[in-house]
């Protein structure tokens, strides 16, 4: 049993998996085992794992023989992709790695050892570097990087990248997974979920390479990004005990949001978007922030 066990979801990326999967066989730290989770590719992704596979040995890519799972299943998205690996490794943390991006050669080993003396924290993330359109750029200021108690941090935007989350198989299990209704955004519900549960630790340097960009982004391919977060901001009201300030948070954030799409909506007369996201808002109990 590996102590880490990695996993990439994949759909059409063989152009950038590569990249990903070497940065994860060039770790320093070595107990792990990586699973890439085809999900439904049609580019040539399996051939290019088998090729990998049978090149694990050579010397410029691993002094030691890696383990490399491949799971091929239909194309049902990349949470129902991660799920699925998650539940068939085995490994007592789970590191993801998103395809197009790339790991530092010590991530692993930086973040468990921070693991390793702070055992209050069942998920480590870390600081990145962003690279968009082939060229480095700073991310913005909203998007700064901490640790502790994050929950309300969270709420306006995604805080966590994928790629930089080490997290125990005990708090994915608590949680419940990725939710597989979610066709984007699904990250940020998964992050709202335990951080409203638990505090997160943080290593304050770029242990991960945050590509960006490219047209088959799904934050690109899918409009109304909020309904989703929104979505998932009044579940959060449901299924959490939060105290006065973390719940005033959340109906100001739900208020934002919605106030938004809803101009965006009116302006172009998407008329039973508007009722869809009234009847979210008013089914979750917190109609009061529309005055409705």
């Amino acid at each position: 049993m590996p102590r880490i066990s990695v996993i990439i979801p994949s759909y059409n990326r063989a152009d950038f998996l590569r990249r990903a999967v070497i940065s994860v066989l060039k770790q320093s730290y070595r107990d792990f085992d990586l699973w890439i989770a085809d999900d439904g590719s049609e580019d040539g992704t399996e051939e290019l794992v088998s090729r990998l596979k049978n090149a694990s040995n050579r010397r410029d890519i691993s002094s030691m023989q890696p383990r490399i799972h491949y799971l091929r299943g239909a194309n049902r998205g990349v949470s129902a992709a991660r799920n699925r690996a998650i539940s068939q490794s085995n490994g007592e943390w789970i590191a993801l790695l998103d395809s197009d991006d790339e790991w530092m050669g010590e991530k692993l080993e930086r973040q468990l050892a921070f693991a390793d003396s702070h055992w209050e924290y069942p998920l480590i993330h870390s600081d990145e570097i962003w690279i968009r359109d082939g060229r480095r750029v700073n991310a913005p200021a909203s998007y700064r990087k901490s640790g502790g108690n994050v929950f309300i941090k969270c709420l306006s935007l995604c805080m966590i990248s994928p790629s930089t989350a080490l997290f125990t198989r005990g708090v994915f299990e608590e949680i419940g997974g990725f939710d597989e209704d979610f066709p984007v955004c699904e990250d940020y519900d998964f992050w709202l979920r335990l951080s409203s549960r638990y505090p997160v630790g943080y290593v304050n340097c770029p242990l991960t390479i945050k590509y960006g960009g490219h047209a088959d982004q799904l934050s690109k391919s899918r409009p109304a990004l909020d309904y989703w977060r929104i979505k998932s901001l009044c579940r959060i009201l449901e299924i959490r005990p939060l105290n006065d300030e973390q719940r005033h948070a959340v109906l100001a954030e739900i208020a934002r949001k919605s106030s938004i799409l809803l101009k965006g909506y009116h302006k172009h007369g998407r008329e039973s978007d508007v009722q869809e996201l009234l009847t979210l808002v008013r089914n979750a109990r917190c109609s009061s922030v529309f005055n409705c």
